[in-house]
């Protein structure tokens, strides 16, 4: 039973047909954190067709939370995020299962949470010493947490890194749009919200398995700049729609203006063609503006919303998933 004064740290390990990675990533998991009373391990099965789920009951995993079917990634952290708040995180850890991170890392991890420094954690992998990542990946990489850092006025390291702490109070605020991956959605939108995040040095594992989500290169740069494009456009829409109609108009006001002379000095009638795409761009400019104030206001109306989540205590299970609770892995022994 927690204490008015106990902290509880959940692990949470989103998996999709991870039998033959998931026991050894769980036999490198704590069961005891520094500075947290309580450590507890969650499974998020995504629609696993293999022993997934049984594994982890059978290695003692305190709970199982089950897809009916495959949501990708991105939705398997966010019910994470949502059991782990509903059975009382103060702390959130994830950890892949392919267990690509080192677990001795987590007591760094949760270090600046426990210390009030940060909400959101991030681990910062040896990118320049990780054999299997191509020089190409590697600049990627490098690339890409760039991007973020832009993007979310954040610094950030990897942006990528999936291994991350969560305080409460930033799961809280947490909403994941993209059914692809969250890493780089929820840093940007911690920077929208004014969340603290920081980076901290982790250590990484050898590979089990290939990366299910790195397809390709041109794959995975198109789906993380789709990822920084879209939100922009949902927590900065006014910025994002207003810059557009401001460019439009001021090249329709350039062009216009180039008539304007050509006009002035007796040449005006072989240059009618400026004159009508002026007016189009004009046109098409004060539109935009117009779409920017009234995305603004939806954006309002959804900050309302989602403060209103916020506060609101999480007792609502999602639509085809399902809680399954096995003995927790402090009363279990493991399998030899």
């Amino acid at each position: 039973m927690l204490g008015p004064n106990s902290l509880k740290l959940i692990i949470q390990i989103p998996c999709y047909n991870e039998a033959a990675a998931l026991p050894v990533t769980l036999a490198a998991l704590p069961s005891q954190v520094p500075g947290f009373d309580f450590v507890e391990w969650l499974v998020i099965d995504d629609g696993s067709t293999d022993s997934t789920a049984d594994i982890a009951r059978a290695y003692g995993v305190a709970s199982v939370v089950r897809h009916t079917t495959n949501f990708g990634l991105a939705k398997a952290f966010l019910t994470g995020l949502d059991a782990c708040l509903d059975r009382g995180a103060d702390v959130i850890v994830n950890f892949d299962a392919d267990n690509q991170y080192c677990a001795d890392d987590i007591p760094a991890l949760t270090a600046p949470i426990l210390q009030g420094q940060a909400d959101m954690v991030i681990g910062a992998r040896p990118i320049s010493e990780i054999d299997h990542f191509s020089p190409f990946k590697k600049w990627l990489q490098r690339l890409g947490s760039w991007a973020v850092r832009m993007a979310s006025g954040t610094r950030v390291d990897d942006a990528p890194c999936g291994f991350r702490a969560i305080s409460r109070s930033a799961a809280r605020q947490l909403m994941v749009f993209n059914n692809y991956t969250y890493t780089l959605e929820t840093i940007i939108q911690a920077g929208q919200k004014n969340i603290a995040v920081e980076s901290v040095p982790i250590r990484v594992n050898p590979d089990l398995r290939p990366s299910r989500l790195v397809r390709s290169i041109p794959f995975y740069v198109r789906k993380s700049l789709i990822t920084i494009v879209r939100i922009f456009v949902v927590y900065r829409p006014f910025r994002f729609f207003g810059a557009i109609g401001l460019t439009v108009i001021a090249l329709g006001t350039l062009i216009g203006l180039r008539f304007l002379g050509f006009y002035l000095s007796g040449d005006g009638t072989g240059h009618v063609q400026s004159l009508i795409l002026a007016g189009i761009l004009l046109t098409i400019g004060f539109q935009t503006l117009l779409v920017a104030f009234l995305a603004d206001l939806l954006a309002a109306n959804r900050r309302l919303i989602e403060d209103l989540r916020s506060r609101l205590p999480l007792t609502v299970q999602p639509i085809n998933q399902a809680h399954q609770t096995a003995p927790s892995h402090e009363n279990q022994p493991r399998p030899n």
